[in-house]
């Protein structure tokens, strides 16, 4: 395992600074979905069925959202898209506590079209920033970042609204939304290297000339990849709830973050890592291995191991393939296309692992949820197994595209 890649991307003027913003950005964004559960079940005393309706709207808005947002970062630039959401968010967090729940509902849909695109500007931005023999390294460092905001801000989340109020705990998000979009606003990170803002010529390129094949494989990759941890999450507080060691399911999804964070950290270290294919079908079938481990706590966790270390690398891996597939004047709406994919990868791992739990016993979600990503997997290998004939011209290393093969790629 070397630091060097590490080294050498953090030297980069404004990678650092872009990678800390995102940390402290990205805390608020993943703490709204609890915030807004514990709102309608504790003070609008509405059941988990009303507050997953809820959940689904702003993530079906974000869904339709992201691709949206960023072709306009492409059009307008980033600081017209932030003031925009920033404002949209900082309206609707101000407002959402004292809203009947049917308002609620339709708000929260508009609100996640507006939902400040911290994670896709912040890919976006590490492509500008990083020259192309360098982005995985970046994308394992961007990986780990979303895995301590996800480990960060939920927690912070439900200690505040336990300990406080639900309602308190909206206010805090809201003007956590609104600091993350005016320091984005303040930061301006680029979104495009100098070389490509001058190299910009002619009309954009249609979609239908990018959005290839490829790229589409890598989105489907995306969404599996999300789904599978998304099961994963729900089947684990189930298994640990039959076994009655539901107290320890805290410190099993902590060790399970941990894991990827280790995972993510060795894989941008490599010279030579598997494709985004290969880590999904590993992943996937790591995770149907669970459903294999005893029912102890310790051992659940255990068994978290290989999948948990492949979390990281595998959302690495997607980012940089989009960043290569993607031309610089449309890479906010391919990064857009990407967020939307881990949102409803998301968005559809939790319900199906729970559809599962309910039919049949919950270590079953390990093995649906592992199943459906092994299916994914299949279905994109015919694409993966066809090569692209080589250029005329040798390419240099920023203009060669990453995964050229099934197994590795350099």
């Amino acid at each position: 395992m070397r630091l060097a890649p590490y080294r050498a991307v953090l030297r980069l003027p404004g990678v650092r600074p872009l990678l800390i913003v995102a940390i402290l950005a990205r805390v608020p964004s993943v703490a709204a979905g609890v915030t807004l559960t514990l709102h309608v079940v504790f003070e609008l005393h509405r059941g988990y069925f009303a507050a997953g309706l809820v959940g689904t709207a702003s993530t079906v808005g974000a869904a339709i959202g992201a691709p949206l947002l960023g072709r306009l970062v492409d059009r307008r630039g980033l600081r017209p898209v932030l003031a925009i959401c920033t404002i949209a968010e900082g309206v609707f967090w101000s407002v959402a506590g004292s809203l009947p729940y049917p308002v609620l509902l339709v708000l929260a849909l508009v609100s996640g079209v507006l939902m400040l695109p911290v994670f896709s500007v912040v890919r976006q931005s590490l492509a500008a920033l990083v020259p192309a023999e360098h982005r995985r390294p970046a994308y394992a460092l961007d990986s780990m970042s979303v895995e301590l905001s996800f480990m960060v801000g939920p927690a912070l989340a439900v200690l505040l609204a336990t300990s406080v109020s639900p309602h308190a705990t909206m206010f805090a998000v809201g003007a956590g939304v609104v600091l993350s979009g005016t320091a984005l606003f303040i930061f301006n990170p680029p979104v495009r290297a100098a070389s490509e803002e001058s190299a910009l010529t002619g009309p954009t390129p249609s979609r239908r000339s990018w959005l290839s094949a490829r790229m589409v494989a890598i989105l489907a990759i995306a969404v599996a990849t999300t789904l599978v941890l998304g099961g994963t999450d729900v089947t684990v507080v189930a298994v640990l709830r039959e076994a009655g060691q539901v107290s320890w399911t805290g410190l099993v999804l902590a060790l399970w973050g941990v894991y990827s964070l280790i995972g993510g950290f060795v894989y941008g270290s490599l010279r030579r890592v598997p494709s985004p294919l290969m880590l999904l079908a590993v992943l996937a079938f790591g995770t149907l291995l669970v459903a294999l481990a005893g029912p102890q706590w310790f051992l659940v966790a255990l068994a978290l191991i290989p999948a948990g270390a492949l979390c990281a690398p595998a959302l690495a891996a997607a980012a940089d393939a989009v960043s290569h597939l993607a031309p610089p004047s449309v890479r906010g709406e391919a990064m857009g296309l990407h967020g939307s994919a881990i949102t409803v990868g998301l968005a559809l791992g939790a319900p199906l692992a729970g559809w599962v739990i309910d039919m049949s016993s919950p270590r079953w979600g390990f093995v649906a949820t592992g199943a459906a990503g092994l299916l994914v997997a299949l279905a994109v290998l015919p694409i993966y197994l066809i090569r692209r004939r080589p250029p005329a011209v040798p390419a240099t290393p920023s203009q060669r595209t990453t995964e050229p093969s099934l197994a590795v790629s350099d």
